[in-house]
């Protein structure tokens, strides 16, 4: 095999022709057949190519040629080029626009992705990622991506509609998810920033809380994010306004948790201008007193979906027992009963030992863990000659548990508009989604 330079003129003028040639004998002749033709390749293409022949007995004398060669690291492009392939898939190019502020915000969201960390660390990232070449950004510094946050601040909205026009072209969806979660700080300078219910477990930490709008497949749709003393329910009425003004259309339902839409969130929406419905769930007191006077009964909680309609107002409530989820309650609260019967084998072997210790501190001691797990119905604290004991109230211990794993939900839709299955399911995909966006 062999690299043959062939030069042909034609009318005066010289053609030059690379091939990459093979000799052959046909019944004794020999001939020459052309495997490939290298014409368009680079003169130090066709260099190496040669090289290559030259040794192919023995590549291993290539090796010599290491010392005169400059290796270099170039930019890695790989990450950034399939993160941005599938930011132009899911719409964020067209969202977020060509102009440079743009860019760094896309620059921003890959950057998470690729390495989470802060504005710095990603001015950092670009000098080792193709970010400039691939997104076509111009260089950019780190006060460049704080001024970029402030840029999205404003333009939050038009990004927001044009995702939902993508995920929405007839600009309609007729169920959303909603939920809010919190988030705490470590620094105090935010003007947010608020002590509150803290769901991160971090006491004495300042907050911020952030409510997140969802369509009915999870898709996020809006963000939103309030001073850390909101309480949850204070949230609602700016998503009521924000779907009935952007996101609207026709008959809307809103969808959260028992927490997020109770009494005055369902005032509000039969008052806001437009067709809205709910889906939530009600609270184990609410659920007891429908019991007391007879609206639900006992029987209906099963493995099986039942349905019961309040015929003066519509309202219609959909319940199940979920036996996996009792028998989960069953043992924690067994847990909290060794816990008690720890603390008393505790206190009763301590006040053995020590003749003149209080009996009435031990007895405090554990009423005081008792109240804390909550079951201070239940049980109660007595001694018989400095030996505690804890007798439990069979009753109220049956009438705690008559409710594990049992839930209700209820909503305003009628049967014909859904089915008990369907409001089953819906809220269902609404603590699945929202809760893994959030």
């Amino acid at each position: 095999m062999r690299l043959d330079t062939i030069h042909k003129t034609v009318n005066g003028k010289t053609y030059t022709s690379h091939l990459l040639r093979q000799a052959y004998r046909d019944h004794g002749k020999v001939r020459h057949r052309t495997i490939a033709n290298l014409t368009g390749c680079l003169e130090e293409e066709l260099a190496a190519i040669r090289l290559a022949l030259q040794h192919k007995g023995d590549l291993t004398q290539l090796a010599s040629l290491r010392e005169n060669l400059v290796l270099k690291q170039g930019l890695s492009v790989g990450a950034v080029f399939t993160l941005d392939a599938v930011a132009k898939r899911l719409g964020l190019h067209h969202a977020l626009g060509n102009s440079q502020e743009g860019k760094r915000a896309l620059w921003q969201v890959l950057a998470r992705v690729i390495d989470r960390g802060s504005r710095l660390s990603a001015v950092r990232l670009a000098a080792s990622h193709a970010a400039c070449d691939v997104l076509g950004l111009d260089v950019f510094d780190e006060d460049a991506l704080y001024a970029n946050l402030d840029w999205l601040h404003e333009h939050q909205e038009t990004i927001e509609n044009r995702l939902f026009r993508r995920l929405h072209p007839n600009g309609k969806a007729k169920l959303f998810l909603y939920d809010v979660t919190s988030s705490y700080l470590e620094g105090t300078d935010n003007e947010l920033a608020a002590f509150g219910y803290n769901r991160d477990g971090k006491h004495g930490k300042l907050q911020i809380v952030i409510g997140l709008l969802c369509d009915e497949e999870g898709w996020p749709l809006s963000v939103e994010v309030f001073a850390g003393n909101t309480v949850d329910t204070s949230t609602f009425a700016s998503q009521v306004r924000k779907v009935g003004a952007r996101f609207g259309g026709g008959t809307v339902t809103l969808v959260g948790d028992r927490g997020m839409i109770k009494g005055p969130q369902i005032d509000l929406l039969e008052a806001t201008e437009g067709e809205f419905h709910y889906i939530t769930a009600i609270t184990k007191p609410q659920i007891e007193s429908l019991l007391k006077i007879g609206q639900l009964q006992m029987q209906l909680f099963d493995e099986e979906l039942a349905e019961v309609t309040d015929v003066e107002d519509g309202v219609r409530y959909v319940l199940r027992r979920n036996p996996q989820r009792a028998a989960e309650v069953a043992a924690g609260r067994q847990d909290k009963v060794r816990v008690i019967e720890k603390l008393v084998s505790q206190q009763n072997a301590y006040l053995a030992k020590h003749p003149r210790a209080s009996v009435a501190v031990a007895m405090g001691r554990v009423r005081k863990k008792i109240e804390q797990l909550r079951l201070s119905t239940c049980f109660s604290v007595s001694s018989v000659e400095r030996t505690l004991t804890w007798p439990r109230d069979e009753a109220a211990w049956q009438e705690r548990s008559k409710l594990d794993g049992c839930y209700c939900l209820k909503t305003d839709l009628k049967g014909e508009e859904a089915t008990k299955e369907l409001v089953h399911n819906r809220y269902g995909s609404s603590a699945e989604s929202v809760g893994q966006n959030g």
